[in-house]
């Protein structure tokens, strides 16, 4: 896919609210976002605990809610689903999105909810996983049909994936809370989630926040490090391609990015992306995946010696015992032991103070 651009800049808790306004036009977002559509702010809530780099930051939510409303765009719906092991709502709290959206006058839509719909949708494009996954139907909110879309992931490596960005922030919306029973699959499934976003959206965006990257066994046991950087573009795998490779890693051999550029869904071949702002050729943060106990045990059962037992453990009704598990070892124990520490470093930077003068 030819004539992909990713927006680079480096910014500061002085100016980053303004420098996403700039990043966002500097990406030409307003030329792939049409106005008169209603637009979805998919923001990325990966722990119902504030732990830096792990979830949308509220200096990214508010500089894209402000730079949205000043070119005119008028129903933003921001919107987050939950999964089996993380409360959105509280989320959306304690990462201090709420009080951003109070300021904007907005209202979450969280996708859980009664009122919410979710259809079936059959793809035009041919899927590589998801309708086997999903042999009764694939699910989509119906309300995601013809909106615009804007992904705000943060940049940091995943222990399934290596690295989660644009494309990965999908998986927290289109699919309901089952979407776990794809993560032996989840370079497929996030191609075909991609594929899916095309159809159904007429404009698709996303804004990426490197102001704190996730070093480690992401999305959640991660060293959070002070990087400065913001990131956008309208190609999902592009702004993928170039933050992996910012991270320190080969964006083509991450299967997620090869398979959608292979696709045609987007350019992952970071020598073929124009890359605009900051000349990020000489960075390389270094930074790698590792494991958590926990992850080792998800790991035996999607890819491992338990494989033979995975919709036993995972689609039976015996299943809360692995949501029990994870919850028991991130919360319980990683979070208050480990977490804590490292959130107490990062709150006493400048990028800390400014997260609290978000705080309600």
């Amino acid at each position: 896919m030819s004539g992909s651009k990713v927006a680079v800049l480096k910014t500061t808790p002085q100016t980053v609210v303004e420098d996403y306004g700039k990043l966002m036009h500097l990406a030409d977002y307003q030329q792939h976002m049409p106005i008169e559509n209603d637009t979805l702010l998919k923001i990325n809530i990966s722990w119902h605990h504030y732990y830096p780099a792990c979830s949308t930051t509220p200096w990214q939510f508010d500089g894209a809610i402000k730079t949205l409303l000043a070119d005119g765009y008028k129903n933003l719906i921001p919107a987050q689903n939950r999964t089996v092991v993380v409360d959105p709502k509280v989320g959306a709290e304690r990462n201090h999105l709420v009080s951003v959206m109070k300021k904007h006058h907005l209202e979450f839509v969280y996708l859980y909810e009664p009122g919410v719909k979710w259809i079936k949708y059959e793809p035009k494009a041919e899927m590589l996983v998801l309708n086997k996954v999903f042999p009764h139907g694939i699910l989509i909110p119906e309300m995601f049909i013809g909106k615009n879309a804007l992904h705000m992931p943060t940049m940091k490596t995943h222990v399934f994936t290596t690295t989660t960005g644009a494309m990965k922030n999908a998986f927290g919306g289109l699919l309901q809370e089952n979407r776990h029973w794809t993560h032996a699959v989840i370079h497929e499934t996030l191609v075909d989630l991609l594929a899916i976003q095309k159809e159904i959206h007429p404009g698709l965006f996303a804004i990426m926040d490197g102001t704190i990257a996730g070093n480690g066994p992401g999305p959640r046991a991660m060293m959070p490090e002070i990087k400065n950087y913001i990131l956008a573009s309208a190609d999902q795998v592009a702004i993928d391609a170039v933050a992996a490779k910012m991270m320190g890693f080969d964006p083509m051999k991450l299967p997620y990015i090869r398979l959608a550029t292979e696709k045609g869904l987007g350019c992952g071949e970071v020598d073929k992306i124009e890359i605009v702002g900051e000349d990020i050729s000489g960075i390389n943060f270094g930074f790698s995946v590792g494991e958590t106990f926990a992850s080792r045990g998800q790991k035996a059962i999607y890819h491992g010696a338990l494989k033979p037992l995975e919709h036993f453990l995972l689609r039976t009704p015996i299943v809360p015992w692995s949501f029990f598990a994870s919850r028991l070892y991130h919360d319980a124990y990683w979070y208050p032991f480990k977490g804590k520490p490292r959130v107490k470093k990062i709150l006493a930077t400048e990028w800390g103070k400014l997260f609290m003068e978000y705080g309600e």
